[in-house]
C-alpha cells in the first residue's frame, strides 16, 4: 500500500521487489499455485488487489504464471502510486515483447501465447471501494501484501473476506509480525526502547479517527480469520533479511534501508521518552553504517493462504 506517493517512496517500492521476492515464503506460495492449479477453468479468474502499490504483485503473479486467463483488479489510496503500476505495467510488457492494448474503460489487456490477462489499477480508498461493492461476492482471489498491518483487523478483515465467492482464495503477504532487528548493536537499552517505542507507533496509528494497524498483526491474523469464518490452508515466515555481500547490497537496497531508517527517525522524532537519549545521534549513525556496507536489518513477518 501507498502513503503520499513522493519519488522517494516510489523509489523505495520499487528497491523493495526483489526483497519481497527471496522473503516470500514459497510454501505457502506452492499452496496457492496448487489450489489454482485445482480450480475449474470454465471463466476467467477474478482477482482483486488491495493496496497494490506500483504493481510489483501482479508482475509477480504473472511471472510466474499463476495468471492465465484471469481479470485482475488493483487498488490503491495513491493516485501517484497507481500511475506509477500503469507506468511500470507498459514497461513490463515491452520488456518481455508482450502485446499490451488499453480499452475504452482503461483496462490494459496482456496477451500471450499462454496468457490473456486483463489488467485494471484504481485509486480509491480500500472501505469506500468496499462501500461501493456492497453485498457483492464478485473475487475468486483475495491478495493483500504488506497492507494488512495497516489495517484495523476487526473492521477491515470480515468486510474483505465478504468480497469472496463461495470457495474464494485469500492470499494474505508479508504481515508485520512485531520484531524490528538492527545489528550492530549501538547501545542495546536505547537499541531495545527505540524498537519498542516505534512498533508502539503502530499500535497507536489512528486513520480517519480510528485505530488503523498493529506491529503483531502476522500473529494476530491466526485467531482473526478463525473469527471471520475463513479456513487456513497454510502459513509461514516471510521475513525481510537485508544484509552486505562482498559488492555490498544487492540492487536498490542500500536506498531501502536509509528510507527504513528515515521511517523510523519520522515516526519518533520528539517522542518525550527519547528525550536527551541521543536518538538523532543514533540515526545518524544508522545511516553511517549503511554507507560502511556494515547494518544488517531484519524484519518479521508472516504469509497466509486459505479460503472462505
Amino acid at each position: 500500500m501507498c502513503t503520499p506517493a513522493a519519488p522517494d517512496f516510489i523509489r523505495y517500492l520499487a528497491a523493495k521487489k526483489a526483497l519481497d521476492d527471496r522473503s516470500l515464503n514459497w510454501q505457502v506460495w506452492d499452496h496457492l499455485v496448487e489450489a489454482l492449479r485445482d480450480r475449474p477453468e470454465s471463466s476467467p479468474l477474478r482477482v482483486l488487489e488491495v493496496g497494490c502499490g506500483i504493481g510489483t504483485m501482479v508482475e509477480r503473479l504473472l511471472d510466474q504464471g499463476l495468471l492465465t486467463r484471469a481479470a485482475y483488479t488493483g487498488i490503491d489510496v495513491e493516485p501517484g502510486c497507481i500511475r506509477a503500476a500503469v507506468q511500470r505495467l507498459h514497461g513490463y510488457a515491452a520488456g518481455r515483447q508482450v502485446p499490451l492494448t488499453v480499452d475504452a474503460a482503461g483496462s490494459m489487456l496482456f496477451t500471450s501465447p499462454t496468457q490473456e490477462v486483463r489488467i485494471t489499477f484504481a485509486a480509491a480508498d480500500l472501505f469506500d471501494f468496499l462501500g461501493r461493492e456492497a453485498g457483492e461476492a464478485a473475487w475468486d482471489l483475495l491478495v493483500a501484501h504488506a497492507v494488512l498491518d495497516l489495517i484495523n483487523l476487526a473492521a477491515g478483515l470480515p468486510r474483505l473476506l465478504s468480497r469472496l465467492a463461495p470457495g474464494g482464495l485469500f492470499y494474505f503477504s508479508l504481515n508485520f509480525d512485531g520484531a524490528t532487528i538492527f545489528e550492530p548493536s549501538i547501545d542495546p537499552d536505547l537499541d531495545a526502547l527505540i524498537e519498542a517505542l516505534y512498533h508502539g507507533s503502530m499500535d497507536t496509528r489512528r486513520s480517519r479517527g480510528r485505530p488503523s494497524g498493529s506491529s503483531r498483526t502476522g500473529r494476530r491474523l491466526f485467531g482473526s480469520l478463525k473469527e471471520a469464518g475463513a479456513r487456513l490452508i497454510a502459513a509461514g515466515s516471510s521475513d525481510w533479511v537485508v544484509f552486505p555481500g562482498p559488492d555490498g547490497y544487492p540492487g536498490d537496497e542500500a536506498f531501502f534501508l536509509h528510507f527504513i531508517i528515515d521511517t523510523i527517525g519520522r515516526a519518533l522524532h520528539g517522542h518525550p521518552e527519547l528525550a536527551g537519549s541521543g536518538f538523532p545521534a543514533w540515526i545518524a549513525q544508522r545511516h553511517l553504517q549503511i554507507e560502511a556496507r556494515e547494518l544488517i536489518y531484519i524484519a518479521h513477518q508472516l504469509d497466509f493462504l486459505g479460503y472462505i
